[in-house]
């Protein structure tokens, strides 16, 4: 086994797995299922060759679906320990820009919208190579337009967000782990822990 990456996927409606030798693709699986993401990723990883272990397992840490986050993040740290791999993580936003840019015949500047919670969508503005120019916020359609600095929007929010205005560009992209080599090595690694894009709903009482 030679420099094997498993690469997971779960933060959003799609579930992915991918698994990588010497940099190149050798195995991947990819499906739009909603929910139900705890029974598809084992069933995914097992059906790779050698079921899936490598020497290090990158993870979609978010934003996106809660639970998905934390489906996905429990399955890595779990083969990372028993496959004693390495591991790392990556933001969904950052994948989502990427896959974006390399379905251009030119690149240009992708403002990044994906569905979030409560009416509002996960935004970030990217340049033409693929580096964020700005934070990843959590913001209503109206802010979220403010916000925007291309004329280029992709995700799963994209298509919602630009039939607001006239003359915006989209494309409706979901995250997929056998896209990851898109990813620039300047954002690619990331510690392998839950970014949520928002603040939690639920706040623990303060006692006087």
């Amino acid at each position: 086994m030679d420099n094997r990456i498993l690469v997971i996927d779960t933060a959003t409606t799609a579930c992915s797995v991918a698994l990588f030798e010497n940099e190149k693709i050798i195995a991947n699986t990819y499906e739009e299922i909603g929910r139900g993401h705890a029974e598809k990723l084992v069933p995914m990883i097992a059906e790779l060759p050698d079921k899936g272990r490598a020497d290090r397992i990158m993870i979609n840490c978010g934003p996106g679906s809660f639970t998905g986050v934390r489906i996905g993040l429990s399955a890595a740290k779990a083969l990372a320990l028993a496959w004693q791999a390495g591991i790392s993580g990556y933001q969904c936003l950052h994948l989502v820009a990427a896959q974006a840019l390399n379905e251009m015949e030119s690149p240009a500047p992708v403002f990044v919208v994906m569905l979030g919670g409560h009416g509002e969508y996960f935004v970030q503005n990217f340049t033409e190579d693929g580096g964020p120019i700005d934070d990843l916020l959590s913001l209503s359609p109206e802010s979220a337009l403010r916000y925007r600095k291309a004329d280029h929007l992709a995700g799963s929010a994209a298509k919602a967000l630009a039939n607001l205005i006239d003359g915006l560009s989209y494309s409706s992209i979901l995250p997929n782990a056998a896209k990851y080599s898109l990813l620039s090595q300047v954002y690619e690694y990331i510690d392998p822990t839950p970014i949520y894009g928002r603040a939690p709903d639920a706040q623990p009482a303060h006692r006087d």
